[in-house]
């Protein structure tokens, strides 16, 4: 995978973690760095271990699956996408709450890195080297987390649907270009 490929995933994955800073952002009505650090942390380090849980459990079958793997990798990180999509097309509403107690950030650092799990089984498959690639995840997603405290506390959800919608059309396309690669389609 080259870099370009995973920071187009980071970013894909950390959308999630983006629009609920933004909503967190919203929320606030004094706006901190160590506020926004503490979104970031919290989003940033799940957003990177839940790659590494998910690398560990798809190396476990790995000789199981060798020779589906890049459909399954394919079939996840579009479903992911997909969801993403219909989340940012959803005229619900999310209510907008700015505690940062450690309850409420880790059901939402949990909530929006679901889908890092999933990609982190596709990394088993791919022979990604993980410690580089949570990393920079997780550096992304701390970055665009924080940044997402800032967007929401001055322009609001404004764009909060785009972020998921540009996440999960990313997340698709890297999984068309891994199946299109795998099926020889793409040199």
């Amino acid at each position: 995978m080259s870099l370009l490929e995973l920071f187009l995933v980071a970013v894909g994955l950390s959308m999630d973690a983006f629009a609920v800073s933004v909503c967190k952002g919203l929320a606030m009505r004094k706006l901190s760095i160590s506020k926004a650090a503490i979104i970031g942390l919290w989003f940033g380090g799940f957003q990177a271990g839940m790659p590494l849980l998910g690398f560990f459990l798809g190396k476990q079958f790995e000789s199981y699956i060798t020779s589906i793997d890049h459909w399954i990798a394919f079939i996840l990180l579009s479903l992911i996408g997909i969801s993403m999509i219909r989340e940012a097309l959803s005229k619900e509403e999310e209510k907008a709450d700015d505690s940062l107690d450690v309850k409420t950030m880790f059901l939402l650092a949990v909530a929006t890195s679901i889908d890092a799990l999933a990609v982190g089984i596709t990394f088993a498959f791919l022979q990604v080297h993980i410690v580089p690639a949570i990393s920079f995840i997780g550096v992304t997603t701390f970055l665009l987390s924080a940044f997402g405290v800032k967007v929401g506390h001055v322009f609001g959800t404004k764009y909060k649907s785009k972020a998921e919608l540009t996440g999960g059309i990313i997340l698709i396309g890297m999984g068309l270009k891994i199946l299109l690669e795998h099926l020889g389609f793409l040199g």
